[in-house]
């Protein structure tokens, strides 16, 4: 199978602070990798830094065969590694549109991109309706999936999601995880996924990895580590 991307012993942190001690990892093509943990272990420092927002003291990151530990924010996202913000981090004086429209801002293909607002309209049948409505008056769990299709507008071939449930109410954090679900089973594009909910996370991915206190302590099939007895106790409240 096909390895789109390739984490090698990442140390990366905030200043002279590391925060993960060489973590390593990898996503396959088509499939849905998900990364649990307690608050703090690193998770959104992980996508951070494979997003090339924060920058690495040590390791490598490989992406679809090609080395972009050193690459910009800007060509990572070009090239298709595209990172979905925690908290969605909308345009909330700007409308709808105008935040997916935000999403293609790297794309000059004006055709590729009507043709990706329409499967979009597809995946999320309601915002072709709040197109004109301005983003901050959306609903949290709107708000999620509109930043969700922003990062689709990107054209994305390897999709990361940072703390897609967070702060959201429970049936809509269902919702957004069936998208999750949906967008990988229609476009068969790979996401990476880090998420505070474990059962959730784990529920709609292929793998996990279990990170603790910045480093990686346990990986496996989905299934499988849901019937871990350790991982049951300390993450699934079973």
């Amino acid at each position: 199978m096909r390895t789109m991307l390739k984490v090698e012993g990442l140390r990366s942190g905030y200043g002279g602070s590391e925060v993960l001690h060489g973590v390593s990892l990898e996503v396959h093509e088509d499939e849905v990798v998900s990364v649990i943990g307690p608050n703090g272990a690193g998770k959104s420092t992980l996508l951070l830094t494979i997003a090339g927002i924060v920058r690495p003291h040590e390791g490598r990151i490989l992406y679809d065969g090609v080395d972009v530990t050193s690459l910009p924010v800007h060509e990572r996202v070009r090239r298709g590694l595209v990172l979905c913000p925690e908290r969605r981090r909308l345009f909330p004086e700007m409308t709808v549109g105008e935040n997916l429209l935000a999403g293609a801002y790297l794309r000059r293909d004006r055709e590729g991109v009507r043709r990706d607002l329409e499967k979009v309209f597809e995946i999320f049948p309601f915002i072709r309706e709040r197109w004109n409505q301005m983003a901050g008056t959306l609903s949290g769990g709107e708000q999620q999936m509109v930043a969700i299709a922003r990062a689709l507008m990107s054209r994305p071939r390897l999709l990361m999601l940072d703390e897609p449930s967070v702060g959201l109410a429970p049936v809509m954090k269902v919702t957004v995880f069936e998208k999750v679900r949906e967008i990988r089973e229609r476009e068969g594009i790979p996401v990476l996924v880090v998420e505070q909910d474990a059962y959730l996370a784990m529920s709609v991915s292929d793998r996990t990895y279990v990170l603790e206190s910045g480093s990686v302590v346990l990986e496996g099939r989905s299934s499988e580590l849901m019937s871990n007895d350790d991982v049951k106790s300390r993450y699934l409240g079973l």
